[in-house]
């Protein structure tokens, strides 16, 4: 389940490009000099997406809502969350520079509704939204939430990454979540722990061999329900920002498989903590830039160091693993628990 600790309702539009601190600390405005997303799909398993704020205008195709009685086109969201995660995905910001910019601003979201507010959801639920996305041609599957250890979503998780679908999930938050959580820690799904300003370890974000990859976690600015803004803390945040960095990679090279993407992050993410892949940064904070200019061997050559796609690696080992983000999780009597972003004042 997610932990809400309040809501920031922030100042007028023109203000909030300003707080977005993580799009400088990225060097994102770079970044998008160089690809902004355009083409690519990306499925948020979420809560669902309030597609009526100016962000988001024309970023959000209609989706689905999976549970009991599913009639919606996953664009209803009564918390908040899943949109949040499209802002910091998609957001196409608004005149002026005001507003909320995301990392890939010209991507898709295609809302996958598989959590309903407090109420959560079911581990199947989850396994047929991954499945239902990847028919509907999602390239980049963004999982803010976990679950129990069901093998519904394990094989739809797996499915994704053999369809060349790369599934970017947070590692979970403290304190309920200690260790990477499920599905992030599953083979194959990159898995995304949290950082603060200064490019530390954030305090509220779990640990574990399985960690991938960094990002941004603290303070974090986007759109939330009925149209207010809001600042927020947790992995869920930096795998949204992670998923936005795929999508950008995706779209500047389209040819690269789902493998050669996360190979291109992991191997030009910024060292920190100890030397090499650790628990805390996985292989390092995501550099947008370098992943979009850097020479890069392809998997599985010698000079990558890589698996293929989809082989089990240790807490030593070049493949990549699963993660998932979101802020607090609970997996309790097969239901879904979501890390949603933790909301401070």
């Amino acid at each position: 389940m997610t932990t809400v600790v309040g809501v920031q309702r922030l100042a007028a539009a023109d203000s909030i490009r300003d707080r977005q601190w993580h799009l400088q600390a990225l060097r994102i405005s770079q970044a998008q000099a160089i690809s902004r997303g355009a083409g690519v799909v990306v499925a948020v398993t979420d809560t669902g997406v309030d597609d009526r704020h100016g962000e988001l205008a024309g970023a959000v195709l209609n989706g689905k809502e999976f549970g009991e009685q599913p009639t919606g086109n996953g664009k209803a969201d009564t918390d908040g969350h899943g949109t949040a995660m499209a802002g910091l995905i998609a957001g196409r910001g608004l005149p002026n520079n005001a507003g909320v910019l995301g990392i890939a601003p010209e991507a898709t979201i295609l809302p996958v509704q598989t959590l309903h507010s407090e109420f959560g959801g079911s581990p199947i639920d989850l396994a047929d939204g991954i499945t239902w996305a990847v028919g509907q041609g999602a390239k980049v599957i963004c999982i803010a939430a976990g679950t129990s250890e069901y093998s519904q979503v394990k094989d739809a998780v797996a499915a994704a990454i053999k369809a060349d679908v790369v599934v970017v999930a947070g590692v979970g938050n403290t304190p309920k979540s200690k260790q990477v959580g499920f599905p992030a820690k599953l083979p194959g799904v990159v898995a995304v722990a949290g950082t603060d300003r200064d490019g530390n370890h954030a305090a509220i974000s779990a640990t574990g061999p399985e960690v991938v990859l960094a990002a941004p976690a603290v303070d974090i600015v986007s759109i939330g329900a009925f149209g207010k803004y809001v600042v927020g803390e947790g992995t869920s945040d930096s795998t949204a920002i992670v998923a936005g960095v795929v999508a950008l990679v995706r779209a500047k090279f389209p040819g690269l498989s789902a493998a050669e993407v996360v190979r291109r992050l992991t191997a030009t993410a910024t060292d920190r903590g100890k030397p090499g892949r650790d628990e805390e940064f996985g292989f390092g904070i995501v550099d947008p830039v370098a992943a979009l200019t850097a020479e890069v061997p392809a998997v599985g050559s010698p000079a990558s160091g890589v698996p293929e796609a989809g082989r089990e690696r240790g807490p030593k080992g070049g493949g990549w693993g699963v993660g998932w983000v979101v802020v607090a999780v609970v997996a309790v009597g097969g239901v879904v628990g979501w890390w949603v972003r933790r909301r401070t004042r």
